[in-house]
């Protein structure tokens, strides 16, 4: 689990919520309307923009970016050069047996096992990040759009409370109802982008990135141990992916 990730959030939220409870009455922030608004308007609104099967594709990302930690550089140099290690001391034909739930990792272990031209794999992994890469965006791009729909909505919300409340001046006790959908709608909206939909969509491209190196990686070793099984040079070549004080530690 990314524990900064859910602390992150966790505490975001309740700094809000205790500054509602600090200021007092609570039940001034709960207003039905206004989240009927906000809520129900942007989901409607992303699935305009969306085929419902990448919507579900995003949250799902979305979800994942709680309840998986990332894997480190350094932890898929230290697998290769393991690789390197098995090729060495059994041969290249025993990596078929590795054992691994990352798939790019087990085609990689496949393609040495079969004495691969290093431009095959080279060709097979651009493809497998390219392919990860088109996935993410799509996730990034739904959660991108989510967090300029709610404050939009927010504003809508806004507008239709401001009519609302010019509308019925002549009734001073309509007036208060109707500035709270205003003011409390461009609050959920802003809370929703601010806290939720944006932070998540910058994970989602962090963890892109984060990935694509580690496709880097895997690439580079495959093919060092093509060229050289030996693990001192495979984890001397892998290294340089990683920063100073990492190679040290």
């Amino acid at each position: 689990m990314d524990i900064a990730t859910l602390l992150g959030l966790i505490v975001g939220l309740s700094l809000v919520v205790g500054a509602i409870f600090i200021g007092g009455a609570v039940d001034v922030f709960i207003n039905l309307p206004g989240m009927m608004i906000v809520i129900g308007g942007t989901l409607a609104s992303i699935t305009v923009a969306f085929p419902l099967e990448e919507i579900v594709q995003a949250f799902y990302a979305g979800f994942k970016v709680f309840g998986v930690r990332k894997v480190k550089a350094r932890d898929v140099i230290n697998i290769m050069v393991k690789v390197a290690e098995i090729s060495r001391r059994e041969g290249l034909m025993a990596l078929e047996n590795v054992q691994t739930e990352n798939v790019v990792l087990k085609k990689s272990c496949q393609l040495i096992a079969d004495n691969a031209d290093p431009q095959l794999i080279h060709d097979t992994l651009r493809i497998e990040i390219n392919a990860m890469r088109r996935r993410h965006q799509v996730a990034q791009d739904v959660f991108k759009r989510l967090g300029g729909l709610a404050p939009s909505f927010g504003m809508m919300g806004t507008l239709i409370g401001l009519i609302q409340m010019l509308s019925r001046l002549d009734d001073p006790t309509s007036i208060g109802p109707a500035m709270a959908v205003a003011i409390l709608t461009t609050f959920y909206g802003s809370l929703l982008a601010t806290m939720l939909f944006i932070p998540i969509q910058a994970k989602l491209k962090a963890r892109t990135l984060q990935e694509q190196l580690n496709l880097e990686i895997i690439f580079e070793g495959a093919k060092s141990i093509l060229e050289n099984n030996n693990p001192m040079l495979v984890y001397e070549k892998l290294s340089s992916f990683l920063g100073p004080k990492e190679r040290g530690g």
